[in-house]
């Protein structure tokens, strides 16, 4: 019997609920993401920065805000990014082994965070943050938890950082994951969200997680309807690859309608 070609088997689909997220190897994941800072990260937490701190130039809270980050990883930046605005940052997680890297990881980050923090340091705001890892250990928890299954209307900020894109080969469950974050966040709220254009997929450690191959289009036609002052940044190759198999980042800033 002929076999089905690679095309074939990634055009069947792959389901969020079909992924090995709870054998996810947070620390190989780790190892080859975020050791280094690299310059498409650097780029993304420039731009972040600035977006949240010309936001708030315009519109101080009234009070400290409840955020969240969702699908942190073993990604600790955007939760960084919500230190100056936050009151209690919620990082929302599906894999059990992220989980307790998170829960660990939090109570006193480990050095390589220093050079993603340093840049946030460039603008006042992040520069008032004295003690990051005290703020962040202080403000932080850990949700278990499936996207899908997000909570509406619990938080006032939010980051969403390469992760509706990287949960199935499914353009509706892409669509889905996208309307779940803008739906988690209370109306004016700001946000942050970022993509790995055209991805193929990805390995972590020995398993392959799946992916939507998503562009620039597909992100406006999902956030514009539900948001205001939606500016989207496409980032190519600044640096070097982070692995074969995508084309760019995508970062799309805003506030909730």
């Amino acid at each position: 019997m002929e076999q089905p070609s690679a095309e074939a088997e990634y055009a069947s689909g792959i389901s969020n609920s079909d992924a090995p997220w709870d054998l996810f190897d947070s620390r190989a994941y780790l190892d080859h993401n975020y050791q280094d800072l690299r310059q498409d990260d650097r780029q993304i937490i420039m731009a972040v920065r600035d977006y949240f701190c010309e936001h708030f130039r315009h519109r101080q809270p009234a009070e400290k805000l409840s955020g969240i980050d969702v699908g942190s990883g073993t990604n600790l930046y955007p939760s960084l990014s919500l230190l100056p605005w936050c009151s209690d940052i919620t990082l929302y997680e599906r894999s059990a082994g992220n989980v307790v890297w998170l829960e660990r990881e939090i109570q006193h980050y480990s050095s390589n965070w220093d050079r993603f923090w340093q840049l946030f340091t460039d603008r006042e705001p992040y520069r008032r943050v004295a003690d990051p890892r005290g703020r962040l250990s202080g403000l932080a928890t850990v949700e278990k938890g499936d996207l899908f299954d997000l909570r509406p209307g619990g938080w006032s900020i939010g980051t969403m950082f390469f992760v509706a894109e990287s949960l199935s080969t499914a353009r509706t469950e892409f669509e889905e994951a996208l309307a779940k974050f803008i739906a988690a966040l209370t109306p004016g709220a700001p946000f942050a969200a970022a993509f790995m254009e055209n991805s193929e997929g990805y390995r972590v450690g020995d398993l392959e997680f799946p992916a939507y191959p998503v562009e620039e289009p597909q992100v406006r036609d999902c956030l514009a309807p539900r948001t205001d002052d939606l500016v989207i940044t496409r980032l190519g190759f600044p640096g070097e690859p982070l692995r074969d198999g995508y084309t760019g980042m995508i970062l799309a800033c805003g506030v909730t309608s």
